[in-house]
């Protein structure tokens, strides 16, 4: 990025973190990425206040391990970010923005097989369960994000696993469950919304 780019972006996009629970310890401002927070001398992220725009965090460095959306607000303790996810993590090592946000202009088509094969399911809105919009799965082998960015969930009602699909990361493209992050061990994504920025 150049340094315009990040000029114009500064705005966009910021976030404090904190080393303990509900917003205690050591804490830092940030409007960019962070690869890894043990470089800036943190031991881990136990709360988090996102001011401007919507972000991802990692569990672990390099934006590696599962993913949680921050979207505006307040997150005091890991229970706040990781929902009513199954699996949970009690820190965060790593985060970045989500630039493509656009909850009004936001497309995203599922495929039945691999590589964008077989029987496709275009979506523009939230849904809170794919199978009850006439989706016949509870898996979705493929994605191709149109415009936008989107959070699909492991289960029904927006639990279990998060996965974050982009519009400018591999080119909105995700021909296999393996695309979706590094902690993907399923195609199974049962609900889907659209991030707010």
């Amino acid at each position: 990025m150049n340094p315009q780019e990040q000029l114009e972006q500064k705005g966009k996009f910021r976030m404090t973190v904190f080393e303990e629970e509900y917003f205690q310890g050591k804490s830092c401002e940030f409007r960019f990425e962070c690869q890894n927070i043990l470089d800036r001398d943190f031991r881990k992220i136990r709360s988090i206040k996102v001011e401007n725009g919507p972000w991802v965090g990692y569990e672990y460095p390099e934006f590696q391990g599962q993913q949680f959306i921050l979207e505006k607000g307040d997150y005091p303790c890991y229970q706040a970010w990781s929902g009513n996810s199954s699996y949970r993590t009690e820190h965060m090592l790593s985060f970045r923005p989500i630039k493509c946000a656009n909850h009004s202009d936001s497309k995203i088509t599922h495929y039945e097989c691999e590589d964008f094969m077989g029987h496709k399911f275009e979506m523009c809105e939230d849904y809170p369960s794919l199978q009850a919009m006439g989706w016949c799965s509870k898996e979705v082998p493929s994605i191709k994000v149109n415009s936008g960015a989107w959070v699909g969930y492991q289960f029904p009602g927006y639990r279990g696993y998060q996965y974050i699909f982009e519009r400018d990361r591999h080119q909105g493209e995700y021909r296999c469950y393996n695309e979706y992050g590094t902690q993907a061990h399923t195609n199974q994504i049962q609900s889907m919304r659209r991030i707010q920025h």
